[in-house]
């Protein structure tokens, strides 16, 4: 019996697209949100790093859709249309967390570069935000029923590649 290839996901920049593959075959094709900004690695661009991650941590499993997280952490409130005018420039982050972490020392990992230390995730947004096309403050935004989606289906250590 042959081992199962393992699970990988790629995000397209220009694309504006996330895959989840097996090997070669594309189990999850969906429209995502990255950098207004565009591709860059550097601390505070608020842009998309580039390059080979692994996802780091995986959090909010079972929580509500459009639970609101701050700093990592459930708030205790779900989102609503209504919220977004007390912070009408804050991007959401909702429903799951994968947190990456670059894998290319110099490009994305350590220094002024670290993806990880950016806090950069891929995460669930608000049902009304403009998915194929840049917004984000750096991260990757999904639906959230996408998202749940590809949280339940990846773990820790699951290789990410984020491309131009």
């Amino acid at each position: 019996m042959s081992a199962q290839a393992p699970l990988t996901v790629w995000v397209g920049l220009a694309e504006q697209r996330l895959l989840l593959r097996r090997g070669a075959r594309v189990l999850m094709d969906v429209a995502v949100s990255t950098a207004a900004n565009g591709g860059g690695e550097v601390i505070d661009s608020l842009c998309t790093p580039r390059g080979w991650h692994v996802i780091r941590a995986k959090i909010g499993s079972g929580a509500p859709a459009n639970t609101v997280f701050a700093g990592r952490r459930p708030t205790g409130e779900l989102f609503v249309p209504a919220m977004r005018a007390a912070a009408p420039g804050r991007d959401w982050i909702l429903t799951r967390i994968l947190w990456l972490s670059g894998l290319e020392r110099g490009r994305n990992r350590l220094g002024a570069v670290d993806t990880m230390r950016r806090y950069v995730y891929i995460h669930g947004a608000p049902d009304d935000v403009p998915m194929g096309v840049p917004g984000s403050h750096g991260c990757v935004r999904m639906r959230n029923a996408d998202v749940i989606r590809l949280f339940d289906a990846v773990v820790p250590g699951t290789r990410v590649l984020i491309e131009d």
